[in-house]
């Protein structure tokens, strides 16, 4: 058996963030979270649609349509705490910390060999009482999940089976957001794509305008006919 954690990835692009046409969905720039405002959201589903990995969930028993999603328990960092499954997570399965941190805890696990022994940390990895433990390194696949995938995202993960058979899905290193984005900028920045859709109008709109003067006369009809 192999199991995994799912939980929000907090890209560093998000799709929900850039869907979402209410900034209910947003990246804090200081800790990278991607937080969730159930009061502006229209319960538009947008941010469902987008997300590669499945995350954000419609909440269809609530009377308001609330979205579902792991926030990194925000609400409990000014009480000193971080996010509850890695506080509580008995192996160090789960932790929590500066994504450099946890990148290169991944990389030294890659490098060891499988079966030997090593030093499991717990908790906070970057900071916080010391709560490692001893045990045996596991047979893992040579890749940091979350590294690249979809432009990067903050939450990585490890696993000793194909990352496709737990619910992780193949993803390109550029995230759809940036590519949109990147074309939105490309057709709005300055207004070119509107004065060129307006200048398309206008030409087309003159072409189709017939003045009076131009007009054939009853005569030039029935000559014509």
């Amino acid at each position: 058996y192999a199991f995994m954690k799912t939980s929000c990835m907090h890209c560093a692009d998000p799709s929900c963030v850039s869907a979402c046409p209410v900034t209910a969905m947003t990246k804090d720039p200081k800790t990278g979270i991607v937080a969730y405002d159930a009061e502006a959201c229209v319960g538009c589903r947008y941010c469902v649609v987008a997300c590669p990995f499945g995350i954000p969930k419609y909440q269809y028993d609530s009377p308001t349509g609330k979205i579902g999603k792991c926030e990194l328990c925000r609400h409990r960092y000014k009480d000193g705490h971080y996010s509850a499954c890695a506080e509580v997570c008995p192996t160090g399965a789960t932790l929590y910390g500066r994504t450099s941190d946890l990148l290169s805890e991944a990389k030294r696990r890659l490098a060891l060999a499988p079966g030997s022994l090593t030093t499991y940390p717990r908790g906070n990895l970057s900071g916080g009482p010391d709560q490692s433990y001893q045990g045996y390194v596991g047979k893992y696949k040579q890749h940091v999940y979350g590294e690249t995938e979809y432009g990067g995202t903050q939450v990585l993960k490890l696993s000793a089976v194909d990352f496709e058979k737990v619910g992780m899905p193949y993803l390109p290193p550029k995230s759809s957001a940036s590519t949109s984005e990147t074309i939105q900028h490309t057709l709005y920045g300055g207004l070119l794509m509107p004065f060129a859709v307006l200048g398309a109008m206008t030409y087309v709109a003159k072409r189709n305008v017939h003045h009076e003067d131009d007009a054939p006369t009853d005569e030039q009809r029935k000559e014509g006919s």
